[in-house]
């Protein structure tokens, strides 16, 4: 059995988008269970709704849930041992679950499972994974949105996260790995993605197969199958193409409800757009992995309909099942052990950073 920890009070629909997506991944997904932390006044009337889910399942109520627009550092004193976000993500920590599963603050739940989970021993700063839609299937894209302004030993981390990834979720033995990069030339770009190249051909490691430089435009191509970057361009690349979605979806709106003509030829041509339609649905990649952590967790669209939440907790089942972090942990260790000095690099770095969060909290 799997068993998914779930903050039901996230996101902006909570319990009623929820309960209906878990009772759905409990239907395609028989060794699934699930601890479900809420409030139960608000939990409980759905759950009563699908009494299949409740055999599937434990609830345990929560007296605070964390509010979208709160800063991190208010929900971490507030919420922290109280909170659904926090009760969730400490199941995993405890062993109770092997993965959690929020819609809540992005913010928030980062704050909590880093204080909570904490890094892998060799990992700087963790990061926000994504699963991305392209001409040739699927991609893994990150950092979008946890690091602002990562330098080289960061990336290169960032790079080994995203190929255990990619090997746990897509199952391929040796995933192509790219950086983001204003061009291919090995000349261009900021100094510390050229040094994160150089890192990256040097190791010459047998579990990613590493291309070089890409650009922005390589990302819809899918010409490799991790795509690494920092997590501000991340960020801005992974709104910009779901705003480019929905631009889309409503321009051909528009477009065939225009003339009678149009939209007979709707009708002729409806089951060409409704693959279309399902190609650019941000609900079927809906899930943001936090990696780098002594844990799984999937951080789903604040937004999401049920189809959309239970696209997300499929990944952390997925991942649970594909046995993530033993992949990436065996990654690192290899890398570390050929590359030795950027360990010590970068436990000097970590040293002086973790000084200077602790002063902050």
């Amino acid at each position: 059995m799997i068993r998914i920890s779930i903050d039901a009070m996230g996101g902006d629909h909570g319990p009623g988008v929820v309960i209906p997506a878990l009772m759905a991944v409990a239907v395609r997904r028989p060794d699934i269970r699930f601890t479900i932390y809420g409030r139960e006044e608000a939990v409980r009337p759905e759950l009563a709704k699908y009494p299949k889910l409740v055999d599937k399942s434990e609830f345990i109520h929560s007296e605070v849930a964390v509010k979208m627009d709160e800063k991190p550092s208010q929900a971490l004193r507030h919420g922290r041992w109280k909170s659904s976000m926090w009760m969730a993500i400490e199941a995993v920590k405890s062993g109770k679950s092997e993965a959690c599963v929020s819609a809540g603050n992005t913010g928030a739940l980062m704050a909590m499972s880093k204080f909570c989970l904490r890094t892998m021993a060799t990992i700087d700063r963790p990061a926000i994974a994504a699963i991305w839609p392209t001409l040739r299937g699927e991609s893994v894209v990150l950092d979008v949105g946890a690091t602002i302004g990562a330098d080289a030993h960061q990336l290169v981390d960032f790079a080994i996260l995203g190929t255990g990834m990619a090997r746990s979720v897509f199952g391929m033995e040796r995933p192509t790995v790219g950086l983001l990069n204003v061009g291919v030339e090995e000349v261009k770009g900021q100094e510390e993605v050229k040094d994160a190249g150089r890192m990256l051909r040097e190791a010459n490691m047998t579990s990613m197969d590493y291309r070089g430089f890409v650009e922005g435009d390589d990302i819809g191509k899918g010409t490799v199958d991790v795509v690494v970057t920092e997590g501000f361009s991340g960020n801005i690349a992974l709104k910009t193409a779901e705003g480019t979605a929905r631009q889309i979806a409503s321009y051909l709106r528009a477009a065939m409800g225009r003339t009678l003509m149009a939209r007979i030829g709707y009708v002729f041509a409806k089951g060409a757009f409704d693959r279309l339609r399902e190609k650019m649905d941000v609900s079927r990649s809906n899930g943001g992995v936090f990696l780098g952590l002594n844990g799984i967790v999937v951080k789903s669209h604040g937004g999401a309909d049920s189809e959309g939440f239970a696209a997300a907790v499929e990944l952390a089942y997925d991942m649970v099942r594909n046995r993530l972090l033993d992949r990436i942990e065996a990654d690192l260790d290899l890398f570390h052990a050929r590359n030795p000095q950027v360990q010590a690099q970068a436990s000097t770095k970590s040293d002086a950073e973790a000084g200077e969060e602790n002063q902050e909290m």
